[in-house]
């Protein structure tokens, strides 16, 4: 499909002849393949034979990387085998020479790996690395939860990444996604912007990845190029400006605000930040400067005090995105609320079930546990009472990690905790299968009893996690879920 008409003279118009043609000429390229590895299961995975450190702590304080049959060195990842080069601008990002079958692949279904456009991971460097550990962080538009997982992993087991969608089919996909990454540190809400900006200077930093027109994709989505009008443009530029204002009341003094999109129009990205600036004025700081290597082909620019970085695709190795970062000034104004509780979610657990539950995770003085329902969760101590406020009064459909239901005394785990990184691998037998094996198991057909122990067993492959079975005899009870079963042959 050729590019809209009136999006190519305007890119001709607005970059000049020379540059408008090689933008567009780009579009119509194949677009790069880019992962971004989950570095509280694959540290020390990722390049054969890699020299650790020595200290068995991943990234994000999650302790020692989820092992391989057992050990605490994670089993090579086979997709890098066909790896093309490292994203310059995130560490755990990676190039692909050819876009293999993800859905083949038993370490994507484990959570080892999220398949990411390249220029969407420079998003973590502009939280600020290592800073944001055990920051509060609200991801406003979240799915399907590329950049949630980037937070997560930088926030680690002290901080709350609070990853928002608003449709409520979508937060479904981002919640399988946040469950699936395992860190245990989100909670997926689907509410308007307007409700959580009601959390008034409660996070340290917030990210807007804002619904855009999506020219950025036009080399690998048809129907973007389909959807696309000036109309169209117009209408996304409004309602960005309506998630900000809300971004803005949710930041507290001091923070950051990332603001992003996949699109090349002015209105779309500076013009956005213009008009933000019109009514915030000086309650807009500068962040500090980031060096950005000339090799990458970013084009870094202001707008007032916002750092702006744009992606060309014939200029920077990723698709069209542009991105921008400001901190809220410390004399802004404004206190700290949180809305009144609404209802109750949250019960006690009684003493025996939270002993059972205490033995399934690597680190029980972290935790604390609670129902919700039928079903029992585990949030980490530092930001549980953040958890807490937000389930009371915002529709929260996932936080922590599910652990599961209690029948007759014993521990029925949710698939989730199988994902979890703090799992305490000690608590449950462990079945090792081979990819042919894993894979019947991800399809949920029948496996052979041979290497389950009797009872439940967490299902791996390659020494990842993958679920849970129960061996009775000589019969295994597949208990991966229904809604995840690879359907595709």
């Amino acid at each position: 499909m050729t590019l809209p008409e009136k999006f190519a003279a305007r890119v001709l118009s607005e970059l000049g002849p020379e540059e408008g043609a090689a933008l567009c000429a780009a579009l119509d390229t194949e677009p790069p393949v880019s992962v971004r590895l989950n570095p509280a299961k694959c540290a020390g995975a990722a390049e054969p034979g890699a020299v650790q450190d020595g200290t068995g702590a991943a990234p994000g304080g999650y302790g020692s990387p989820q092992g391989s049959s057992g050990t605490d060195v994670p089993a090579p990842l086979p997709v890098l085998q066909n790896a093309d080069g490292r994203v310059p601008w995130c560490a755990d990002g990676y190039y692909l020479a050819v876009r293999p079958q993800f859905t083949f692949d038993s370490d994507f279904h484990a959570g080892a790996y999220y398949v990411q456009e390249a220029s969407s991971q420079f998003v973590g460097r502009l939280m600020g690395g290592e800073g944001v550990a055990g920051k509060r962080i609200l991801d406003l538009c979240a799915a399907p939860g590329g950049k949630t997982t980037l937070y997560a992993s930088l926030a680690g087991p002290d901080g709350l990444v609070v990853a928002n969608e608003i449709d409520r089919r979508r937060a479904q996909v981002l919640a399988d996604n946040v469950r699936k990454w395992g860190t245990g540190n989100v909670a997926v809400t689907t509410c308007e912007p307007r409700q959580l900006g009601d959390f008034e200077a409660w996070f340290d930093m917030v990210a807007v990845d804002a619904p855009c027109s999506g020219e950025g994709m036009f080399r690998k989505d048809a129907q973007a190029r389909a959807e696309w009008s000036e109309g169209n443009v117009k209408l996304c530029a409004a309602r960005q400006d309506g998630i900000l204002r809300e971004a803005w009341r949710a930041l507290k003094p001091g923070g950051r605000l990332i603001y992003s999109t996949c699109t090349f129009n002015r209105d779309e990205d500076e013009g956005a930040l213009e008009r933000m600036l019109a009514w915030a004025g000086d309650e807009v700081a500068e962040a500090e400067d980031m060096a950005v290597d000339g090799a990458w082909g970013i084009v870094c620019g202001r707008v007032g005090a916002f750092r702006t970085y744009r992606f060309y695709p014939y200029r920077a190795r990723g698709e069209g995105f542009f991105a921008a970062v400001a901190c809220k000034a410390y004399d802004a104004g404004g206190r700290c609320r949180t809305p009144k509780a609404r209802r109750t979610v949250f019960a006690q657990v009684d003493k025996a079930s939270a002993a059972e539950l205490r033995r399934w995770v690597r680190t029980p003085e972290r935790m604390c546990f609670a129902a919700v329902g039928d079903t029992c969760y585990g949030y980490y101590v530092a930001q549980a009472e953040a958890v807490k406020a937000l389930g009371e009064a915002l529709p929260v459909i996932y936080a922590g990690v599910a652990m599961g239901q209690f029948f007759k005394g014993s521990l029925r785990p949710d698939p989730a905790l199988a994902f979890f990184c703090g799992l305490n691998r000690e608590a449950v037998s462990a079945a090792e299968l081979d990819e042919a094996q894993a894979l019947c198991y991800l399809r949920r057909q029948e496996v052979a009893a041979g290497a389950f122990a009797e009872g439940v067993n967490l299902v791996c492959a390659r020494g990842r996690a993958l679920g849970f079975a129960k061996r009775i005899g000589n019969r295994v009870n597949n208990m991966y879920p229904n809604t995840l079963r690879i359907i595709k042959r």
